[in-house]
């Protein structure tokens, strides 16, 4: 029995906690919530979920006292604002599983800290994994498995439509969903809005799995502008409004783009009939080609991904993992209840 920690109790970090709460190998011991002061103390019970456990805001004493052996830190997406989350854990010899996409291969854009981090690791003899539905898996993960019946790959493009509706405000606001058109483009000038955040980490593993040297990436995105109303629990989209992001990232390879990923994403496709849906295809030998039909559902399969590795990770050798270091993720079973 692995004793588990969740730490963020947004859209993600809930629906990861109800999930475990269901497994029969995992016990939830502790619950810690830092953005949203007003569930400090309150049981996961006034939030509708079957447990009397108190949510904490006191990520040192919570981890001290409970003794986890991993938590699930389901916060942010960007290394810096959840390495000193990480490095507490850590700090604490508990392994980590972060949703945070910058996280599924750190190495590119924060050399220094993921060294800090696999080192640190090392030290307390814990390891630490970024992971999720995208990146995590469909763009990347499940990339790599299929290139295992190739004798040999060429080219990889792969795309992924599919419905934003389950996650919470900090995907919003980083797809720009629910802004103007211009203030999509000025939100993408100033960094505030970032589109998919994983195509460069996605691009580099899949690279860095089959040899391949990129030489740069390039990216594009564009607004998808809705013609009619849309609503979640985390945002309001009026008609002429931003409803999602198009973003495409290309890895060029020897002045060839080897690998090619496609991701418009956007809140409630199905109210303008678009249909969603995963498609890899491979060039290579032999060929391949993969499609989904529907995507595989984002809010789901990001907290199934979460709780599906917690195993792997505890069990894996020390240091900073990414999805292509350990065993290929598969469910764990219900508990009988």
């Amino acid at each position: 029995m692995y004793r588990i920690m969740v730490w963020g109790m947004g859209a993600m970090g809930s629906g990861i906690v109800k999930n475990i709460l269901q497994k029969r190998d995992l016990e939830l011991t502790g619950v810690i919530e830092t953005f949203r002061k007003d569930l400090a103390g309150k049981p996961l019970k006034s939030l509708g979920i079957e447990s009397d456990i108190q949510i904490s805001s006191n990520p040192q004493k919570a981890i001290s006292d409970l003794d986890p052996d991993l938590i699930v830190i389901a916060t942010a997406s960007f290394v810096p604002v959840v390495f000193p989350m990480i490095k507490l854990a850590v700090e604490n010899s508990v392994n980590v599983i972060t949703l945070a996409e910058e996280m599924a291969y750190p190495w590119i854009d924060y050399p220094e800290l993921s060294h800090r981090m696999d080192s640190m690791a090392k030290k307390h003899n814990v390891s630490i994994l970024g992971t999720g539905i995208n990146p995590g898996f469909v763009l990347d993960t499940l990339i790599l498995s299929l290139t295992g019946v190739c004798l040999n790959v060429k080219k990889i493009k792969a795309q992924r439509i599919n419905d934003l509706s389950p996650f919470g405000n900090e995907v919003m606001r980083t797809q720009g969903v629910g802004t103007s058109v211009e203030e999509f483009y000025e939100g993408i000038k100033n960094g505030k809005i970032v589109g998919h955040i994983g195509f460069r980490q996605s691009i580099y593993m899949i690279a860095d799995a089959l040899g391949w040297k990129i030489e740069k990436i390039e990216e594009e995105r564009e607004p998808i502008v809705s013609k009619v109303y849309r609503e979640t629990p985390y945002v309001k989209v009026k008609p002429g409004y931003v409803a999602g992001c198009k973003h495409i990232g290309r890895g060029f390879v020897n002045g060839e783009a080897k690998i090619e990923l496609i991701h418009p994403q956007q809140i409630h496709p199905e109210l303008e009939e678009i249909k969603t849906g995963d498609f890899i295809q491979i060039e290579g030998d032999p060929n391949i080609s993969l499609e989904i039909k529907p995507e595989i559902p984002g809010g789901k399969g990001t907290i199934a991904m979460a709780t599906n590795m917690i195993p792997k990770v505890i069990e894996s050798k020390p240091g900073l993992m990414t999805m292509k270091d350990l065993q290929i993720p598969y469910g764990i079973i219900n508990a009988t209840r």
